[in-house]
């Protein structure tokens, strides 16, 4: 990505997250068809992107790395990438529901801190790839800040659903903090290629998983069409750009 678009598309990801918390109309019930149409942006956005290109490292990639030896290795850290975000929710989701359950139970600080944490890493993994992602259209950069900056208001919400007052005093500023220190190491250091490729894989398999998180639950009373005009829209744009 060119140094401008890759700079527009940092300082946008920081002011979504620090501002979405305040979009109060998407924490309706039944669900915002705003947050189903982004969940259908980003799930189009990992199957015509991102996947397309892990197919590209697994190419280039066959024998290095850790992992190398396995035939479809970099397909495995994708599902790693959803495994891990599924067991950090379950995490994070019984500790809730011990306190509800549980009234003399006090606010575990570390669950919110684990929490924070992989999101923080999983930020900076997207800036990174901010400044290396390549595009051959010139409204590449954009259809990319589109899917990832619906994606991070999705993030945003279910986040400061979780965690309130701890999100919007620490959480918020460190994943707006992520994206900036990451697209200042991909704009001064270089990751090695297959590491590259790795960042590439958990992120695919991280998106995957929080979109179905926020899509599939009863009690989230999704809209499919919502969810299905987001995923058809975005990707006639993005095969068509």
């Amino acid at each position: 990505m060119g140094f401008v678009a890759s700079v527009l598309c940092m300082i946008g990801f920081v002011l979504i997250h620090l501002f979405a918390r305040h979009l109060k109309f998407l924490r309706k019930r039944p669900r915002s068809h705003f947050l189903s149409i982004a969940g259908g942006i980003s799930v189009a956005y990992v199957f015509l992107h991102l996947l397309p290109e892990l197919a590209d490292f697994q190419e280039s990639l066959k024998g290095e790395g850790i992992l190398g030896f396995i035939e479809h290795h970099i397909y495995l850290l994708a599902l790693l990438g959803l495994v891990l975000f599924y067991g950090l929710e379950k995490y994070v989701k019984s500790s809730h529901k011990g306190r509800r359950e549980d009234s003399s139970l006090t606010h575990n600080p570390g669950v919110f801190w684990v929490h924070i944490g992989i999101f923080t890493l999983y930020n900076f993994s997207i800036g990174y790839l901010l400044v290396r992602e390549e595009f051959t259209e010139s409204l590449g950069p954009l259809a990319f800040f589109v899917a990832l900056g619906v994606h991070f208001i999705t993030i945003d919400i279910s986040l400061d659903e979780q965690h309130d007052r701890d999100y919007a005093r620490y959480g918020r500023w460190l994943l707006a903090t992520a994206i900036a220190v990451g697209w200042a190491a991909a704009t001064f250091t270089d990751l090695h290629p297959f590491i590259l490729s790795y960042l590439v894989a958990l992120l695919a398999g991280g998106i995957i998983l929080n979109v179905m998180k926020e899509e599939l639950p009863e009690e989230s009373e999704s809209s499919f069409r919502a969810f299905f005009l987001g995923a058809v829209v975005y990707s006639l744009i993005f095969i068509f750009i």
